[in-house]
């Protein structure tokens, strides 16, 4: 199968990339840069310049693929309504194309959000909708699409995808920590985030680009939920820092934006996808990444 992904350079999607080409897809990434082409091009992919701002790349990524995986996102926290509004348009854009083909449409969505008080799961409808919420309503949009003949998936994702290289959550939490002096946690540090490791994530894109049915929602979760106090412990170990508490209402104020998120529950389920794609996570664990030392290297 020929595959077009986008943010196919990025964390999660360079990791795509291995997998597909390991399983004897063709693959073509979108790519900004000549550096990032040069890494597609190592593993035997194909690159095809442009951003989310370029329609007319998109639309050619689309066109020429058997099926396409969209994994890039702006992710620009400043400015979070301009992200949403280029991630709506890239969605429409590409979708447009594949309508009537019944191609595979996988969409990057998050556990976060979807269910209050319980680990979420498969079955919970997201409740993003329209251009104004996060990532401009992508996943509900993408559904939208299948009745008009486009097989779309919905790629949700852990809040910590996690891994030696990783700069997303956890390595902020990490720059936190260093920046305070002090590694700490929000209240009681009870609330949970759900963990998968990188490679885990890539080879579950991959089964559900082969064997998902179009409206799958699919988790790539391997941990339910690491309790807060125990990612502040073991980055309080990993820096040799003093461990507390920060009360809620401080919580913005001492980790930044996201605070707001590390004093959230963001569990998750991924039994109904695991059961689905015969996929069993064998990654390290969030805290056997932080325990390596990989997230603490200057």
């Amino acid at each position: 199968m020929h595959v077009f992904v986008t943010g196919a350079s990025g964390w999660i999607g360079s990791a795509t990339v291995e997998h597909l080409r390991a399983s004897g897809h063709q693959v073509t990434g979108l790519v900004r840069t000549d550096r990032a082409a040069e890494t597609l091009g190592a593993v035997g992919a194909g690159a095809l310049r442009g951003d989310l701002d370029d329609l007319d790349s998109l639309r050619s990524g689309a066109t020429n693929a058997d099926a396409v995986i969209h994994l890039a996102n702006k992710h620009d926290w400043a400015n979070p309504a301009e992200s949403n509004r280029a991630e709506r348009a890239a969605v429409e854009t590409m979708c447009d194309v594949l309508a009537g083909s019944d191609r595979p449409f996988l969409v990057a969505a998050g556990v976060a959000g979807l269910a209050m008080g319980r680990p979420s799961t498969e079955n919970d409808v997201s409740p993003a909708i329209g251009p104004d919420s996060p990532r401009g309503g992508t996943e509900n949009l993408a559904f939208d699409y299948a009745e008009k003949g486009v097989k779309a998936i919905a790629l949700r994702f852990s809040p910590t995808v996690h891994g030696d290289g990783d700069h997303g959550f956890i390595s902020y939490l990490v720059g936190v920590a260093r920046a305070k002096g002090v590694s700490a946690y929000v209240g009681d540090g009870s609330t949970r985030w759900a963990a998968v490791h990188r490679t885990d994530a890539a080879a579950m894109i991959r089964l559900g680009l082969e064997h998902a049915p179009s409206g799958a929602r699919l988790h790539a979760v391997a941990e339910e939920g690491v309790p807060s106090r125990e990612i502040a412990e073991a980055i309080g170990r990993g820096l040799d820092l003093p461990v507390t508490s920060v009360a809620a209402d401080r919580a913005v104020d001492h980790f930044g934006f996201i605070g707001q998120f590390f004093a959230m529950d963001l569990s998750s389920s991924s039994v109904i996808t695991r059961n689905l794609l015969d996929w069993t996570p064998t990654g390290p664990t969030l805290l056997d990444d932080l325990a390596s030392g990989s997230y603490f290297r200057v």
